[in-house]
């Protein structure tokens, strides 16, 4: 007849707790490093080539056609004759 107690015993047991332990901590061990290496890729595509300065965006403006050649003009003489940082 069989019976429910396979033969491996309490070492038999142990053994196989702790390598389901050691899998499953493999398993999330490799998650976490992946999660981690997806977001410094991320953070490293992610930096703004300058600073665009008040000039810059005056020039934007301009060629968008959202002010004519005298307002650019003046605008950007006022610009630059302002001390700034």
């Amino acid at each position: 007849m069989h019976s429910w107690d396979s033969g491996i015993g309490i070492w038999g047991y142990t053994l196989m707790s702790i390598s389901m332990l050691l899998v499953w901590g493999a398993i999330t061990a490799g998650i976490v490093l992946l999660a981690r290496s997806l977001r410094a890729s991320n953070q490293q595509n992610f930096q703004f080539p300058f600073r665009r300065t008040a000039e810059d965006l005056l020039a934007e403006r301009f060629a968008r056609g959202d002010i004519d050649a005298a307002a650019y003009q003046d605008r950007l003489d006022v610009l630059r004759r302002q001390p700034g940082p």
